[in-house]
């Protein structure tokens, strides 16, 4: 029987790619001259750090359009919505999600239960599988799926007939 997976994942070296590029506009910008600024990445988080809250505002709109420039989701992204103050800095964490949630999952066994499609819906760990008889009926399930807003980027791996 065909069936693929449903994933989220965001690839290791594509997170140090968008981080330096950050860094490299963070280094060109003329309004960061002089200020100390950085980002820092630790496996999947990044912490944006810089001396004014504002500051840390400017540099998490670089991090989302150097995400854009790499073709990452940037509902991948999930930002502390409070600066944290540590001494003469201020700074945020921004996580990329990896897997999808059980909460999310179930969301996603939900959505194509009520769209009454002929395929099977079973969650394994972080990844969703999806099975049916026809290529066309798993086809609409991707589709579904896109269409969807799940507060979540997806990827469709190992379609298989």
């Amino acid at each position: 029987m065909p069936s693929f997976d449903i994933v989220s994942e965001v690839e290791k070296h594509e997170i140090t790619n968008v981080v330096d590029n950050a860094n490299r506009e963070l280094s060109t910008r003329f309004d960061f001259r002089g200020v100390d600024a950085s980002f820092e990445q630790t496996e999947d988080t990044v912490k944006i750090t810089a001396e004014a809250d504002f500051q840390v505002d400017q540099m998490i709109d670089m991090l989302y359009k150097s995400c854009v420039k790499r073709n990452i989701d940037t509902s991948a992204l999930d930002i502390t919505e409070e600066a944290t103050h540590s001494g003469k800095t201020f700074y945020k964490t921004a996580n990329f999600k990896q897997g999808i949630d059980k909460d999310i999952a179930k969301k996603i066994v939900k959505t194509i239960k009520e769209a009454k499609m002929k395929v099977q819906v079973a969650i394994q760990g972080e990844e969703v599988r999806v099975t049916g008889k026809k290529r066309d009926d798993l086809q609409e399930a991707i589709a579904l799926i896109k269409s969807s807003e799940l507060g979540q980027p997806f990827q469709f791996k190992n379609f298989r007939d």
